[in-house]
């Protein structure tokens, strides 16, 4: 029995001796597979490590990387190839009650309005829409006494910026002082009127940077008319404040809309801000070649209200009176009985950018918005008074006030020539040269928008005054103690 088992169990033993071998041999397979998979990882594993080594631990060879950006301030458009810049300037973080915190009441920055609506986007305003195709986010319901709040956004992300005070070459005091000056218009008590101005004198000389150069290579900016910060002993008191009056402060400088032409030596003016704020480069370009383009069917515009009572409003009323005869003439009244559409950005750019000539007045003071509304409608300005312009902007406007204007003396309180045959004798010629270089000023006469790149390639009326300053500071330190700001 034990032999028939043998012979029975021996041919299955055979048959699991070769399944054995069969699985022997994909074994052997396997281990082989296994271990060039190992391998494969390792190698791969190691490489990586190796090239994120040397990714993070050599420096890179793109010298874009490794080069520190630089700026150059020019009064030409900025090339692509920026030099190391030539000055630099410092602003200083004043306590809130100067600037920052009087906006906490914005209800009452004003006697006449409130202002809530007019500070908003950092002093731009409220945004307006569908006025011209260059571009979203550029144009603004600007109020026309808010420069001093937009030249300090500007400030904020200024390339020329620094924060170290012993690298500074000029000293900015972002001090609200129209909106300020504004809400105590009616407050019948001088000393509570001049309380924040002589706060701020108390506090300037208490900064060490103050007393190196007495002041002189500060300055700050007023979106008010210099008159507004002079009050006088005799005449009517009409609100203003004794800021400028101040004797410590008559060292620095003060960028103002409208500066006293008499007794204003340190002070210096700057546009009016008008409704385009442009981020772009582009922008600017397609608005001026727009203007270009502009057909012009009426001859001349006045934008305006009526005055009484004193010479500059007896000039309006004159050029209300010529405009309304002439059928060249688009008259836009203001006021009572006069169209709401004048205060309408939309409808003064229309106006003003259908006129070949557009009509400046002096109103309550010498100086008026609607000079640098209608430069950026590339309309040519006509002057009454010198006082308007060429006493004002110096460093914004050419130097021969007949390439880009037309005066007509209404000094006296009269005007006695006739508006429509003077502006009819000028040749056509002259007459696209003039409208030409207005055009060209746009850019200058210009605030950017606060966010926009130091890339954009065109220098706006910020940065023309601090070029235009730092040549000023450089002069006086360097004729008193043969010092350099540059």
């Amino acid at each position: 029995m034990i032999s028939k088992k043998q012979t029975h169990i021996t041919p299955w033993t055979e048959k699991e001796k070769e399944k054995e071998k069969e699985k022997d041999k994909h074994s052997k397979i396997k281990v082989v597979v296994n271990s060039q998979f190992r391998y494969s990882l390792v190698f791969l594993v190691s490489l990586t490590a190796w090239l994120l080594v040397v990714f993070f631990w050599l420096p890179p060879s793109n010298p874009k990387h490794n080069s520190q950006k630089t700026h150059q301030l020019n009064l030409k458009p900025v090339s692509s190839d920026k030099k190391q810049q030539p000055f630099s300037v410092y602003v200083y973080n004043l306590p809130s009650e100067f600037n920052l915190g009087l906006l906490e009441d914005c209800k009452h920055l004003s006697v006449y309005t409130d202002m809530c609506p007019h500070v908003a986007n950092n002093g731009l305003g409220k945004p307006l829409s569908n006025i011209a195709a260059v571009g979203s986010g550029c144009w603004f319901a600007t109020h026309q006494f808010i420069a001093e709040m937009i030249f300090h956004a500007r400030m904020e992300n200024h390339p020329l910026r620094t924060w170290d005070p012993s690298r500074a070459n000029l000293f900015y005091v972002p001090f609200y002082g129209g909106l300020h000056a504004s809400s105590k218009f009616r407050e019948a008590n001088h000393t509570a009127r001049d309380e924040l101005a002589v706060k701020l004198v108390e506090f300037l000389q208490s900064q060490a940077w103050w007393q190196r150069h007495s002041g002189e290579d500060h300055f700050l900016v007023l979106g008010r008319t210099a008159w507004d910060f002079m009050r006088t002993k005799s005449g009517s008191d009409f609100g203003a404040n004794s800021l400028l009056n101040l004797q410590r402060l008559q060292n620095m400088s003060v960028l103002t809309v409208e500066r006293n032409p008499w007794r204003g030596s340190n002070q210096h003016g700057i546009p009016y801000p008008s409704y385009f704020h442009p981020s772009t480069s582009d922008q600017m370009l397609t608005w001026q070649q727009k203007m270009r383009l502009s057909k012009r069917a009426q001859l001349f515009s006045f934008i305006g209200a009526p005055r009484k009572g004193v010479e500059k409003a007896a000039v309006r009323d004159e050029l209300i009176k010529q405009c309304a005869k002439s059928t060249r003439c688009k008259l836009h009244t203001c006021g009572a009985g006069g169209s709401n559409k004048c205060y309408e950005p939309r409808e003064i750019l229309a106006v003003m950018s259908g006129s070949r000539f557009c009509l400046q007045a002096p109103g309550d003071s010498f100086t008026r918005r609607s000079t640098f509304d209608s430069v950026l409608a590339g309309c040519i300005p006509v002057f009454f008074s010198p006082h308007t312009a060429y006493t004002q902007y110096a460093w914004f406007l050419p130097d021969d006030p007949k390439e880009y204007s037309v005066y007509i003396n209404g000094e006296k309180g009269s005007v006695k020539e006739k508006i429509e045959e003077e502006l009819l004798k000028i040749p056509e010629e002259r007459v696209e040269r003039m409208r030409n270089k207005v055009i060209d000023l746009i850019p200058r006469l210009t605030y950017k928008h606060p966010n926009a790149s130091d890339e954009v390639e065109f220098e706006d009326a910020v940065d023309v005054a601090l070029a235009a300053l730092a040549n000023h500071v450089q002069s006086i330190l360097g004729s008193s103690e043969g010092r350099s700001i540059m």
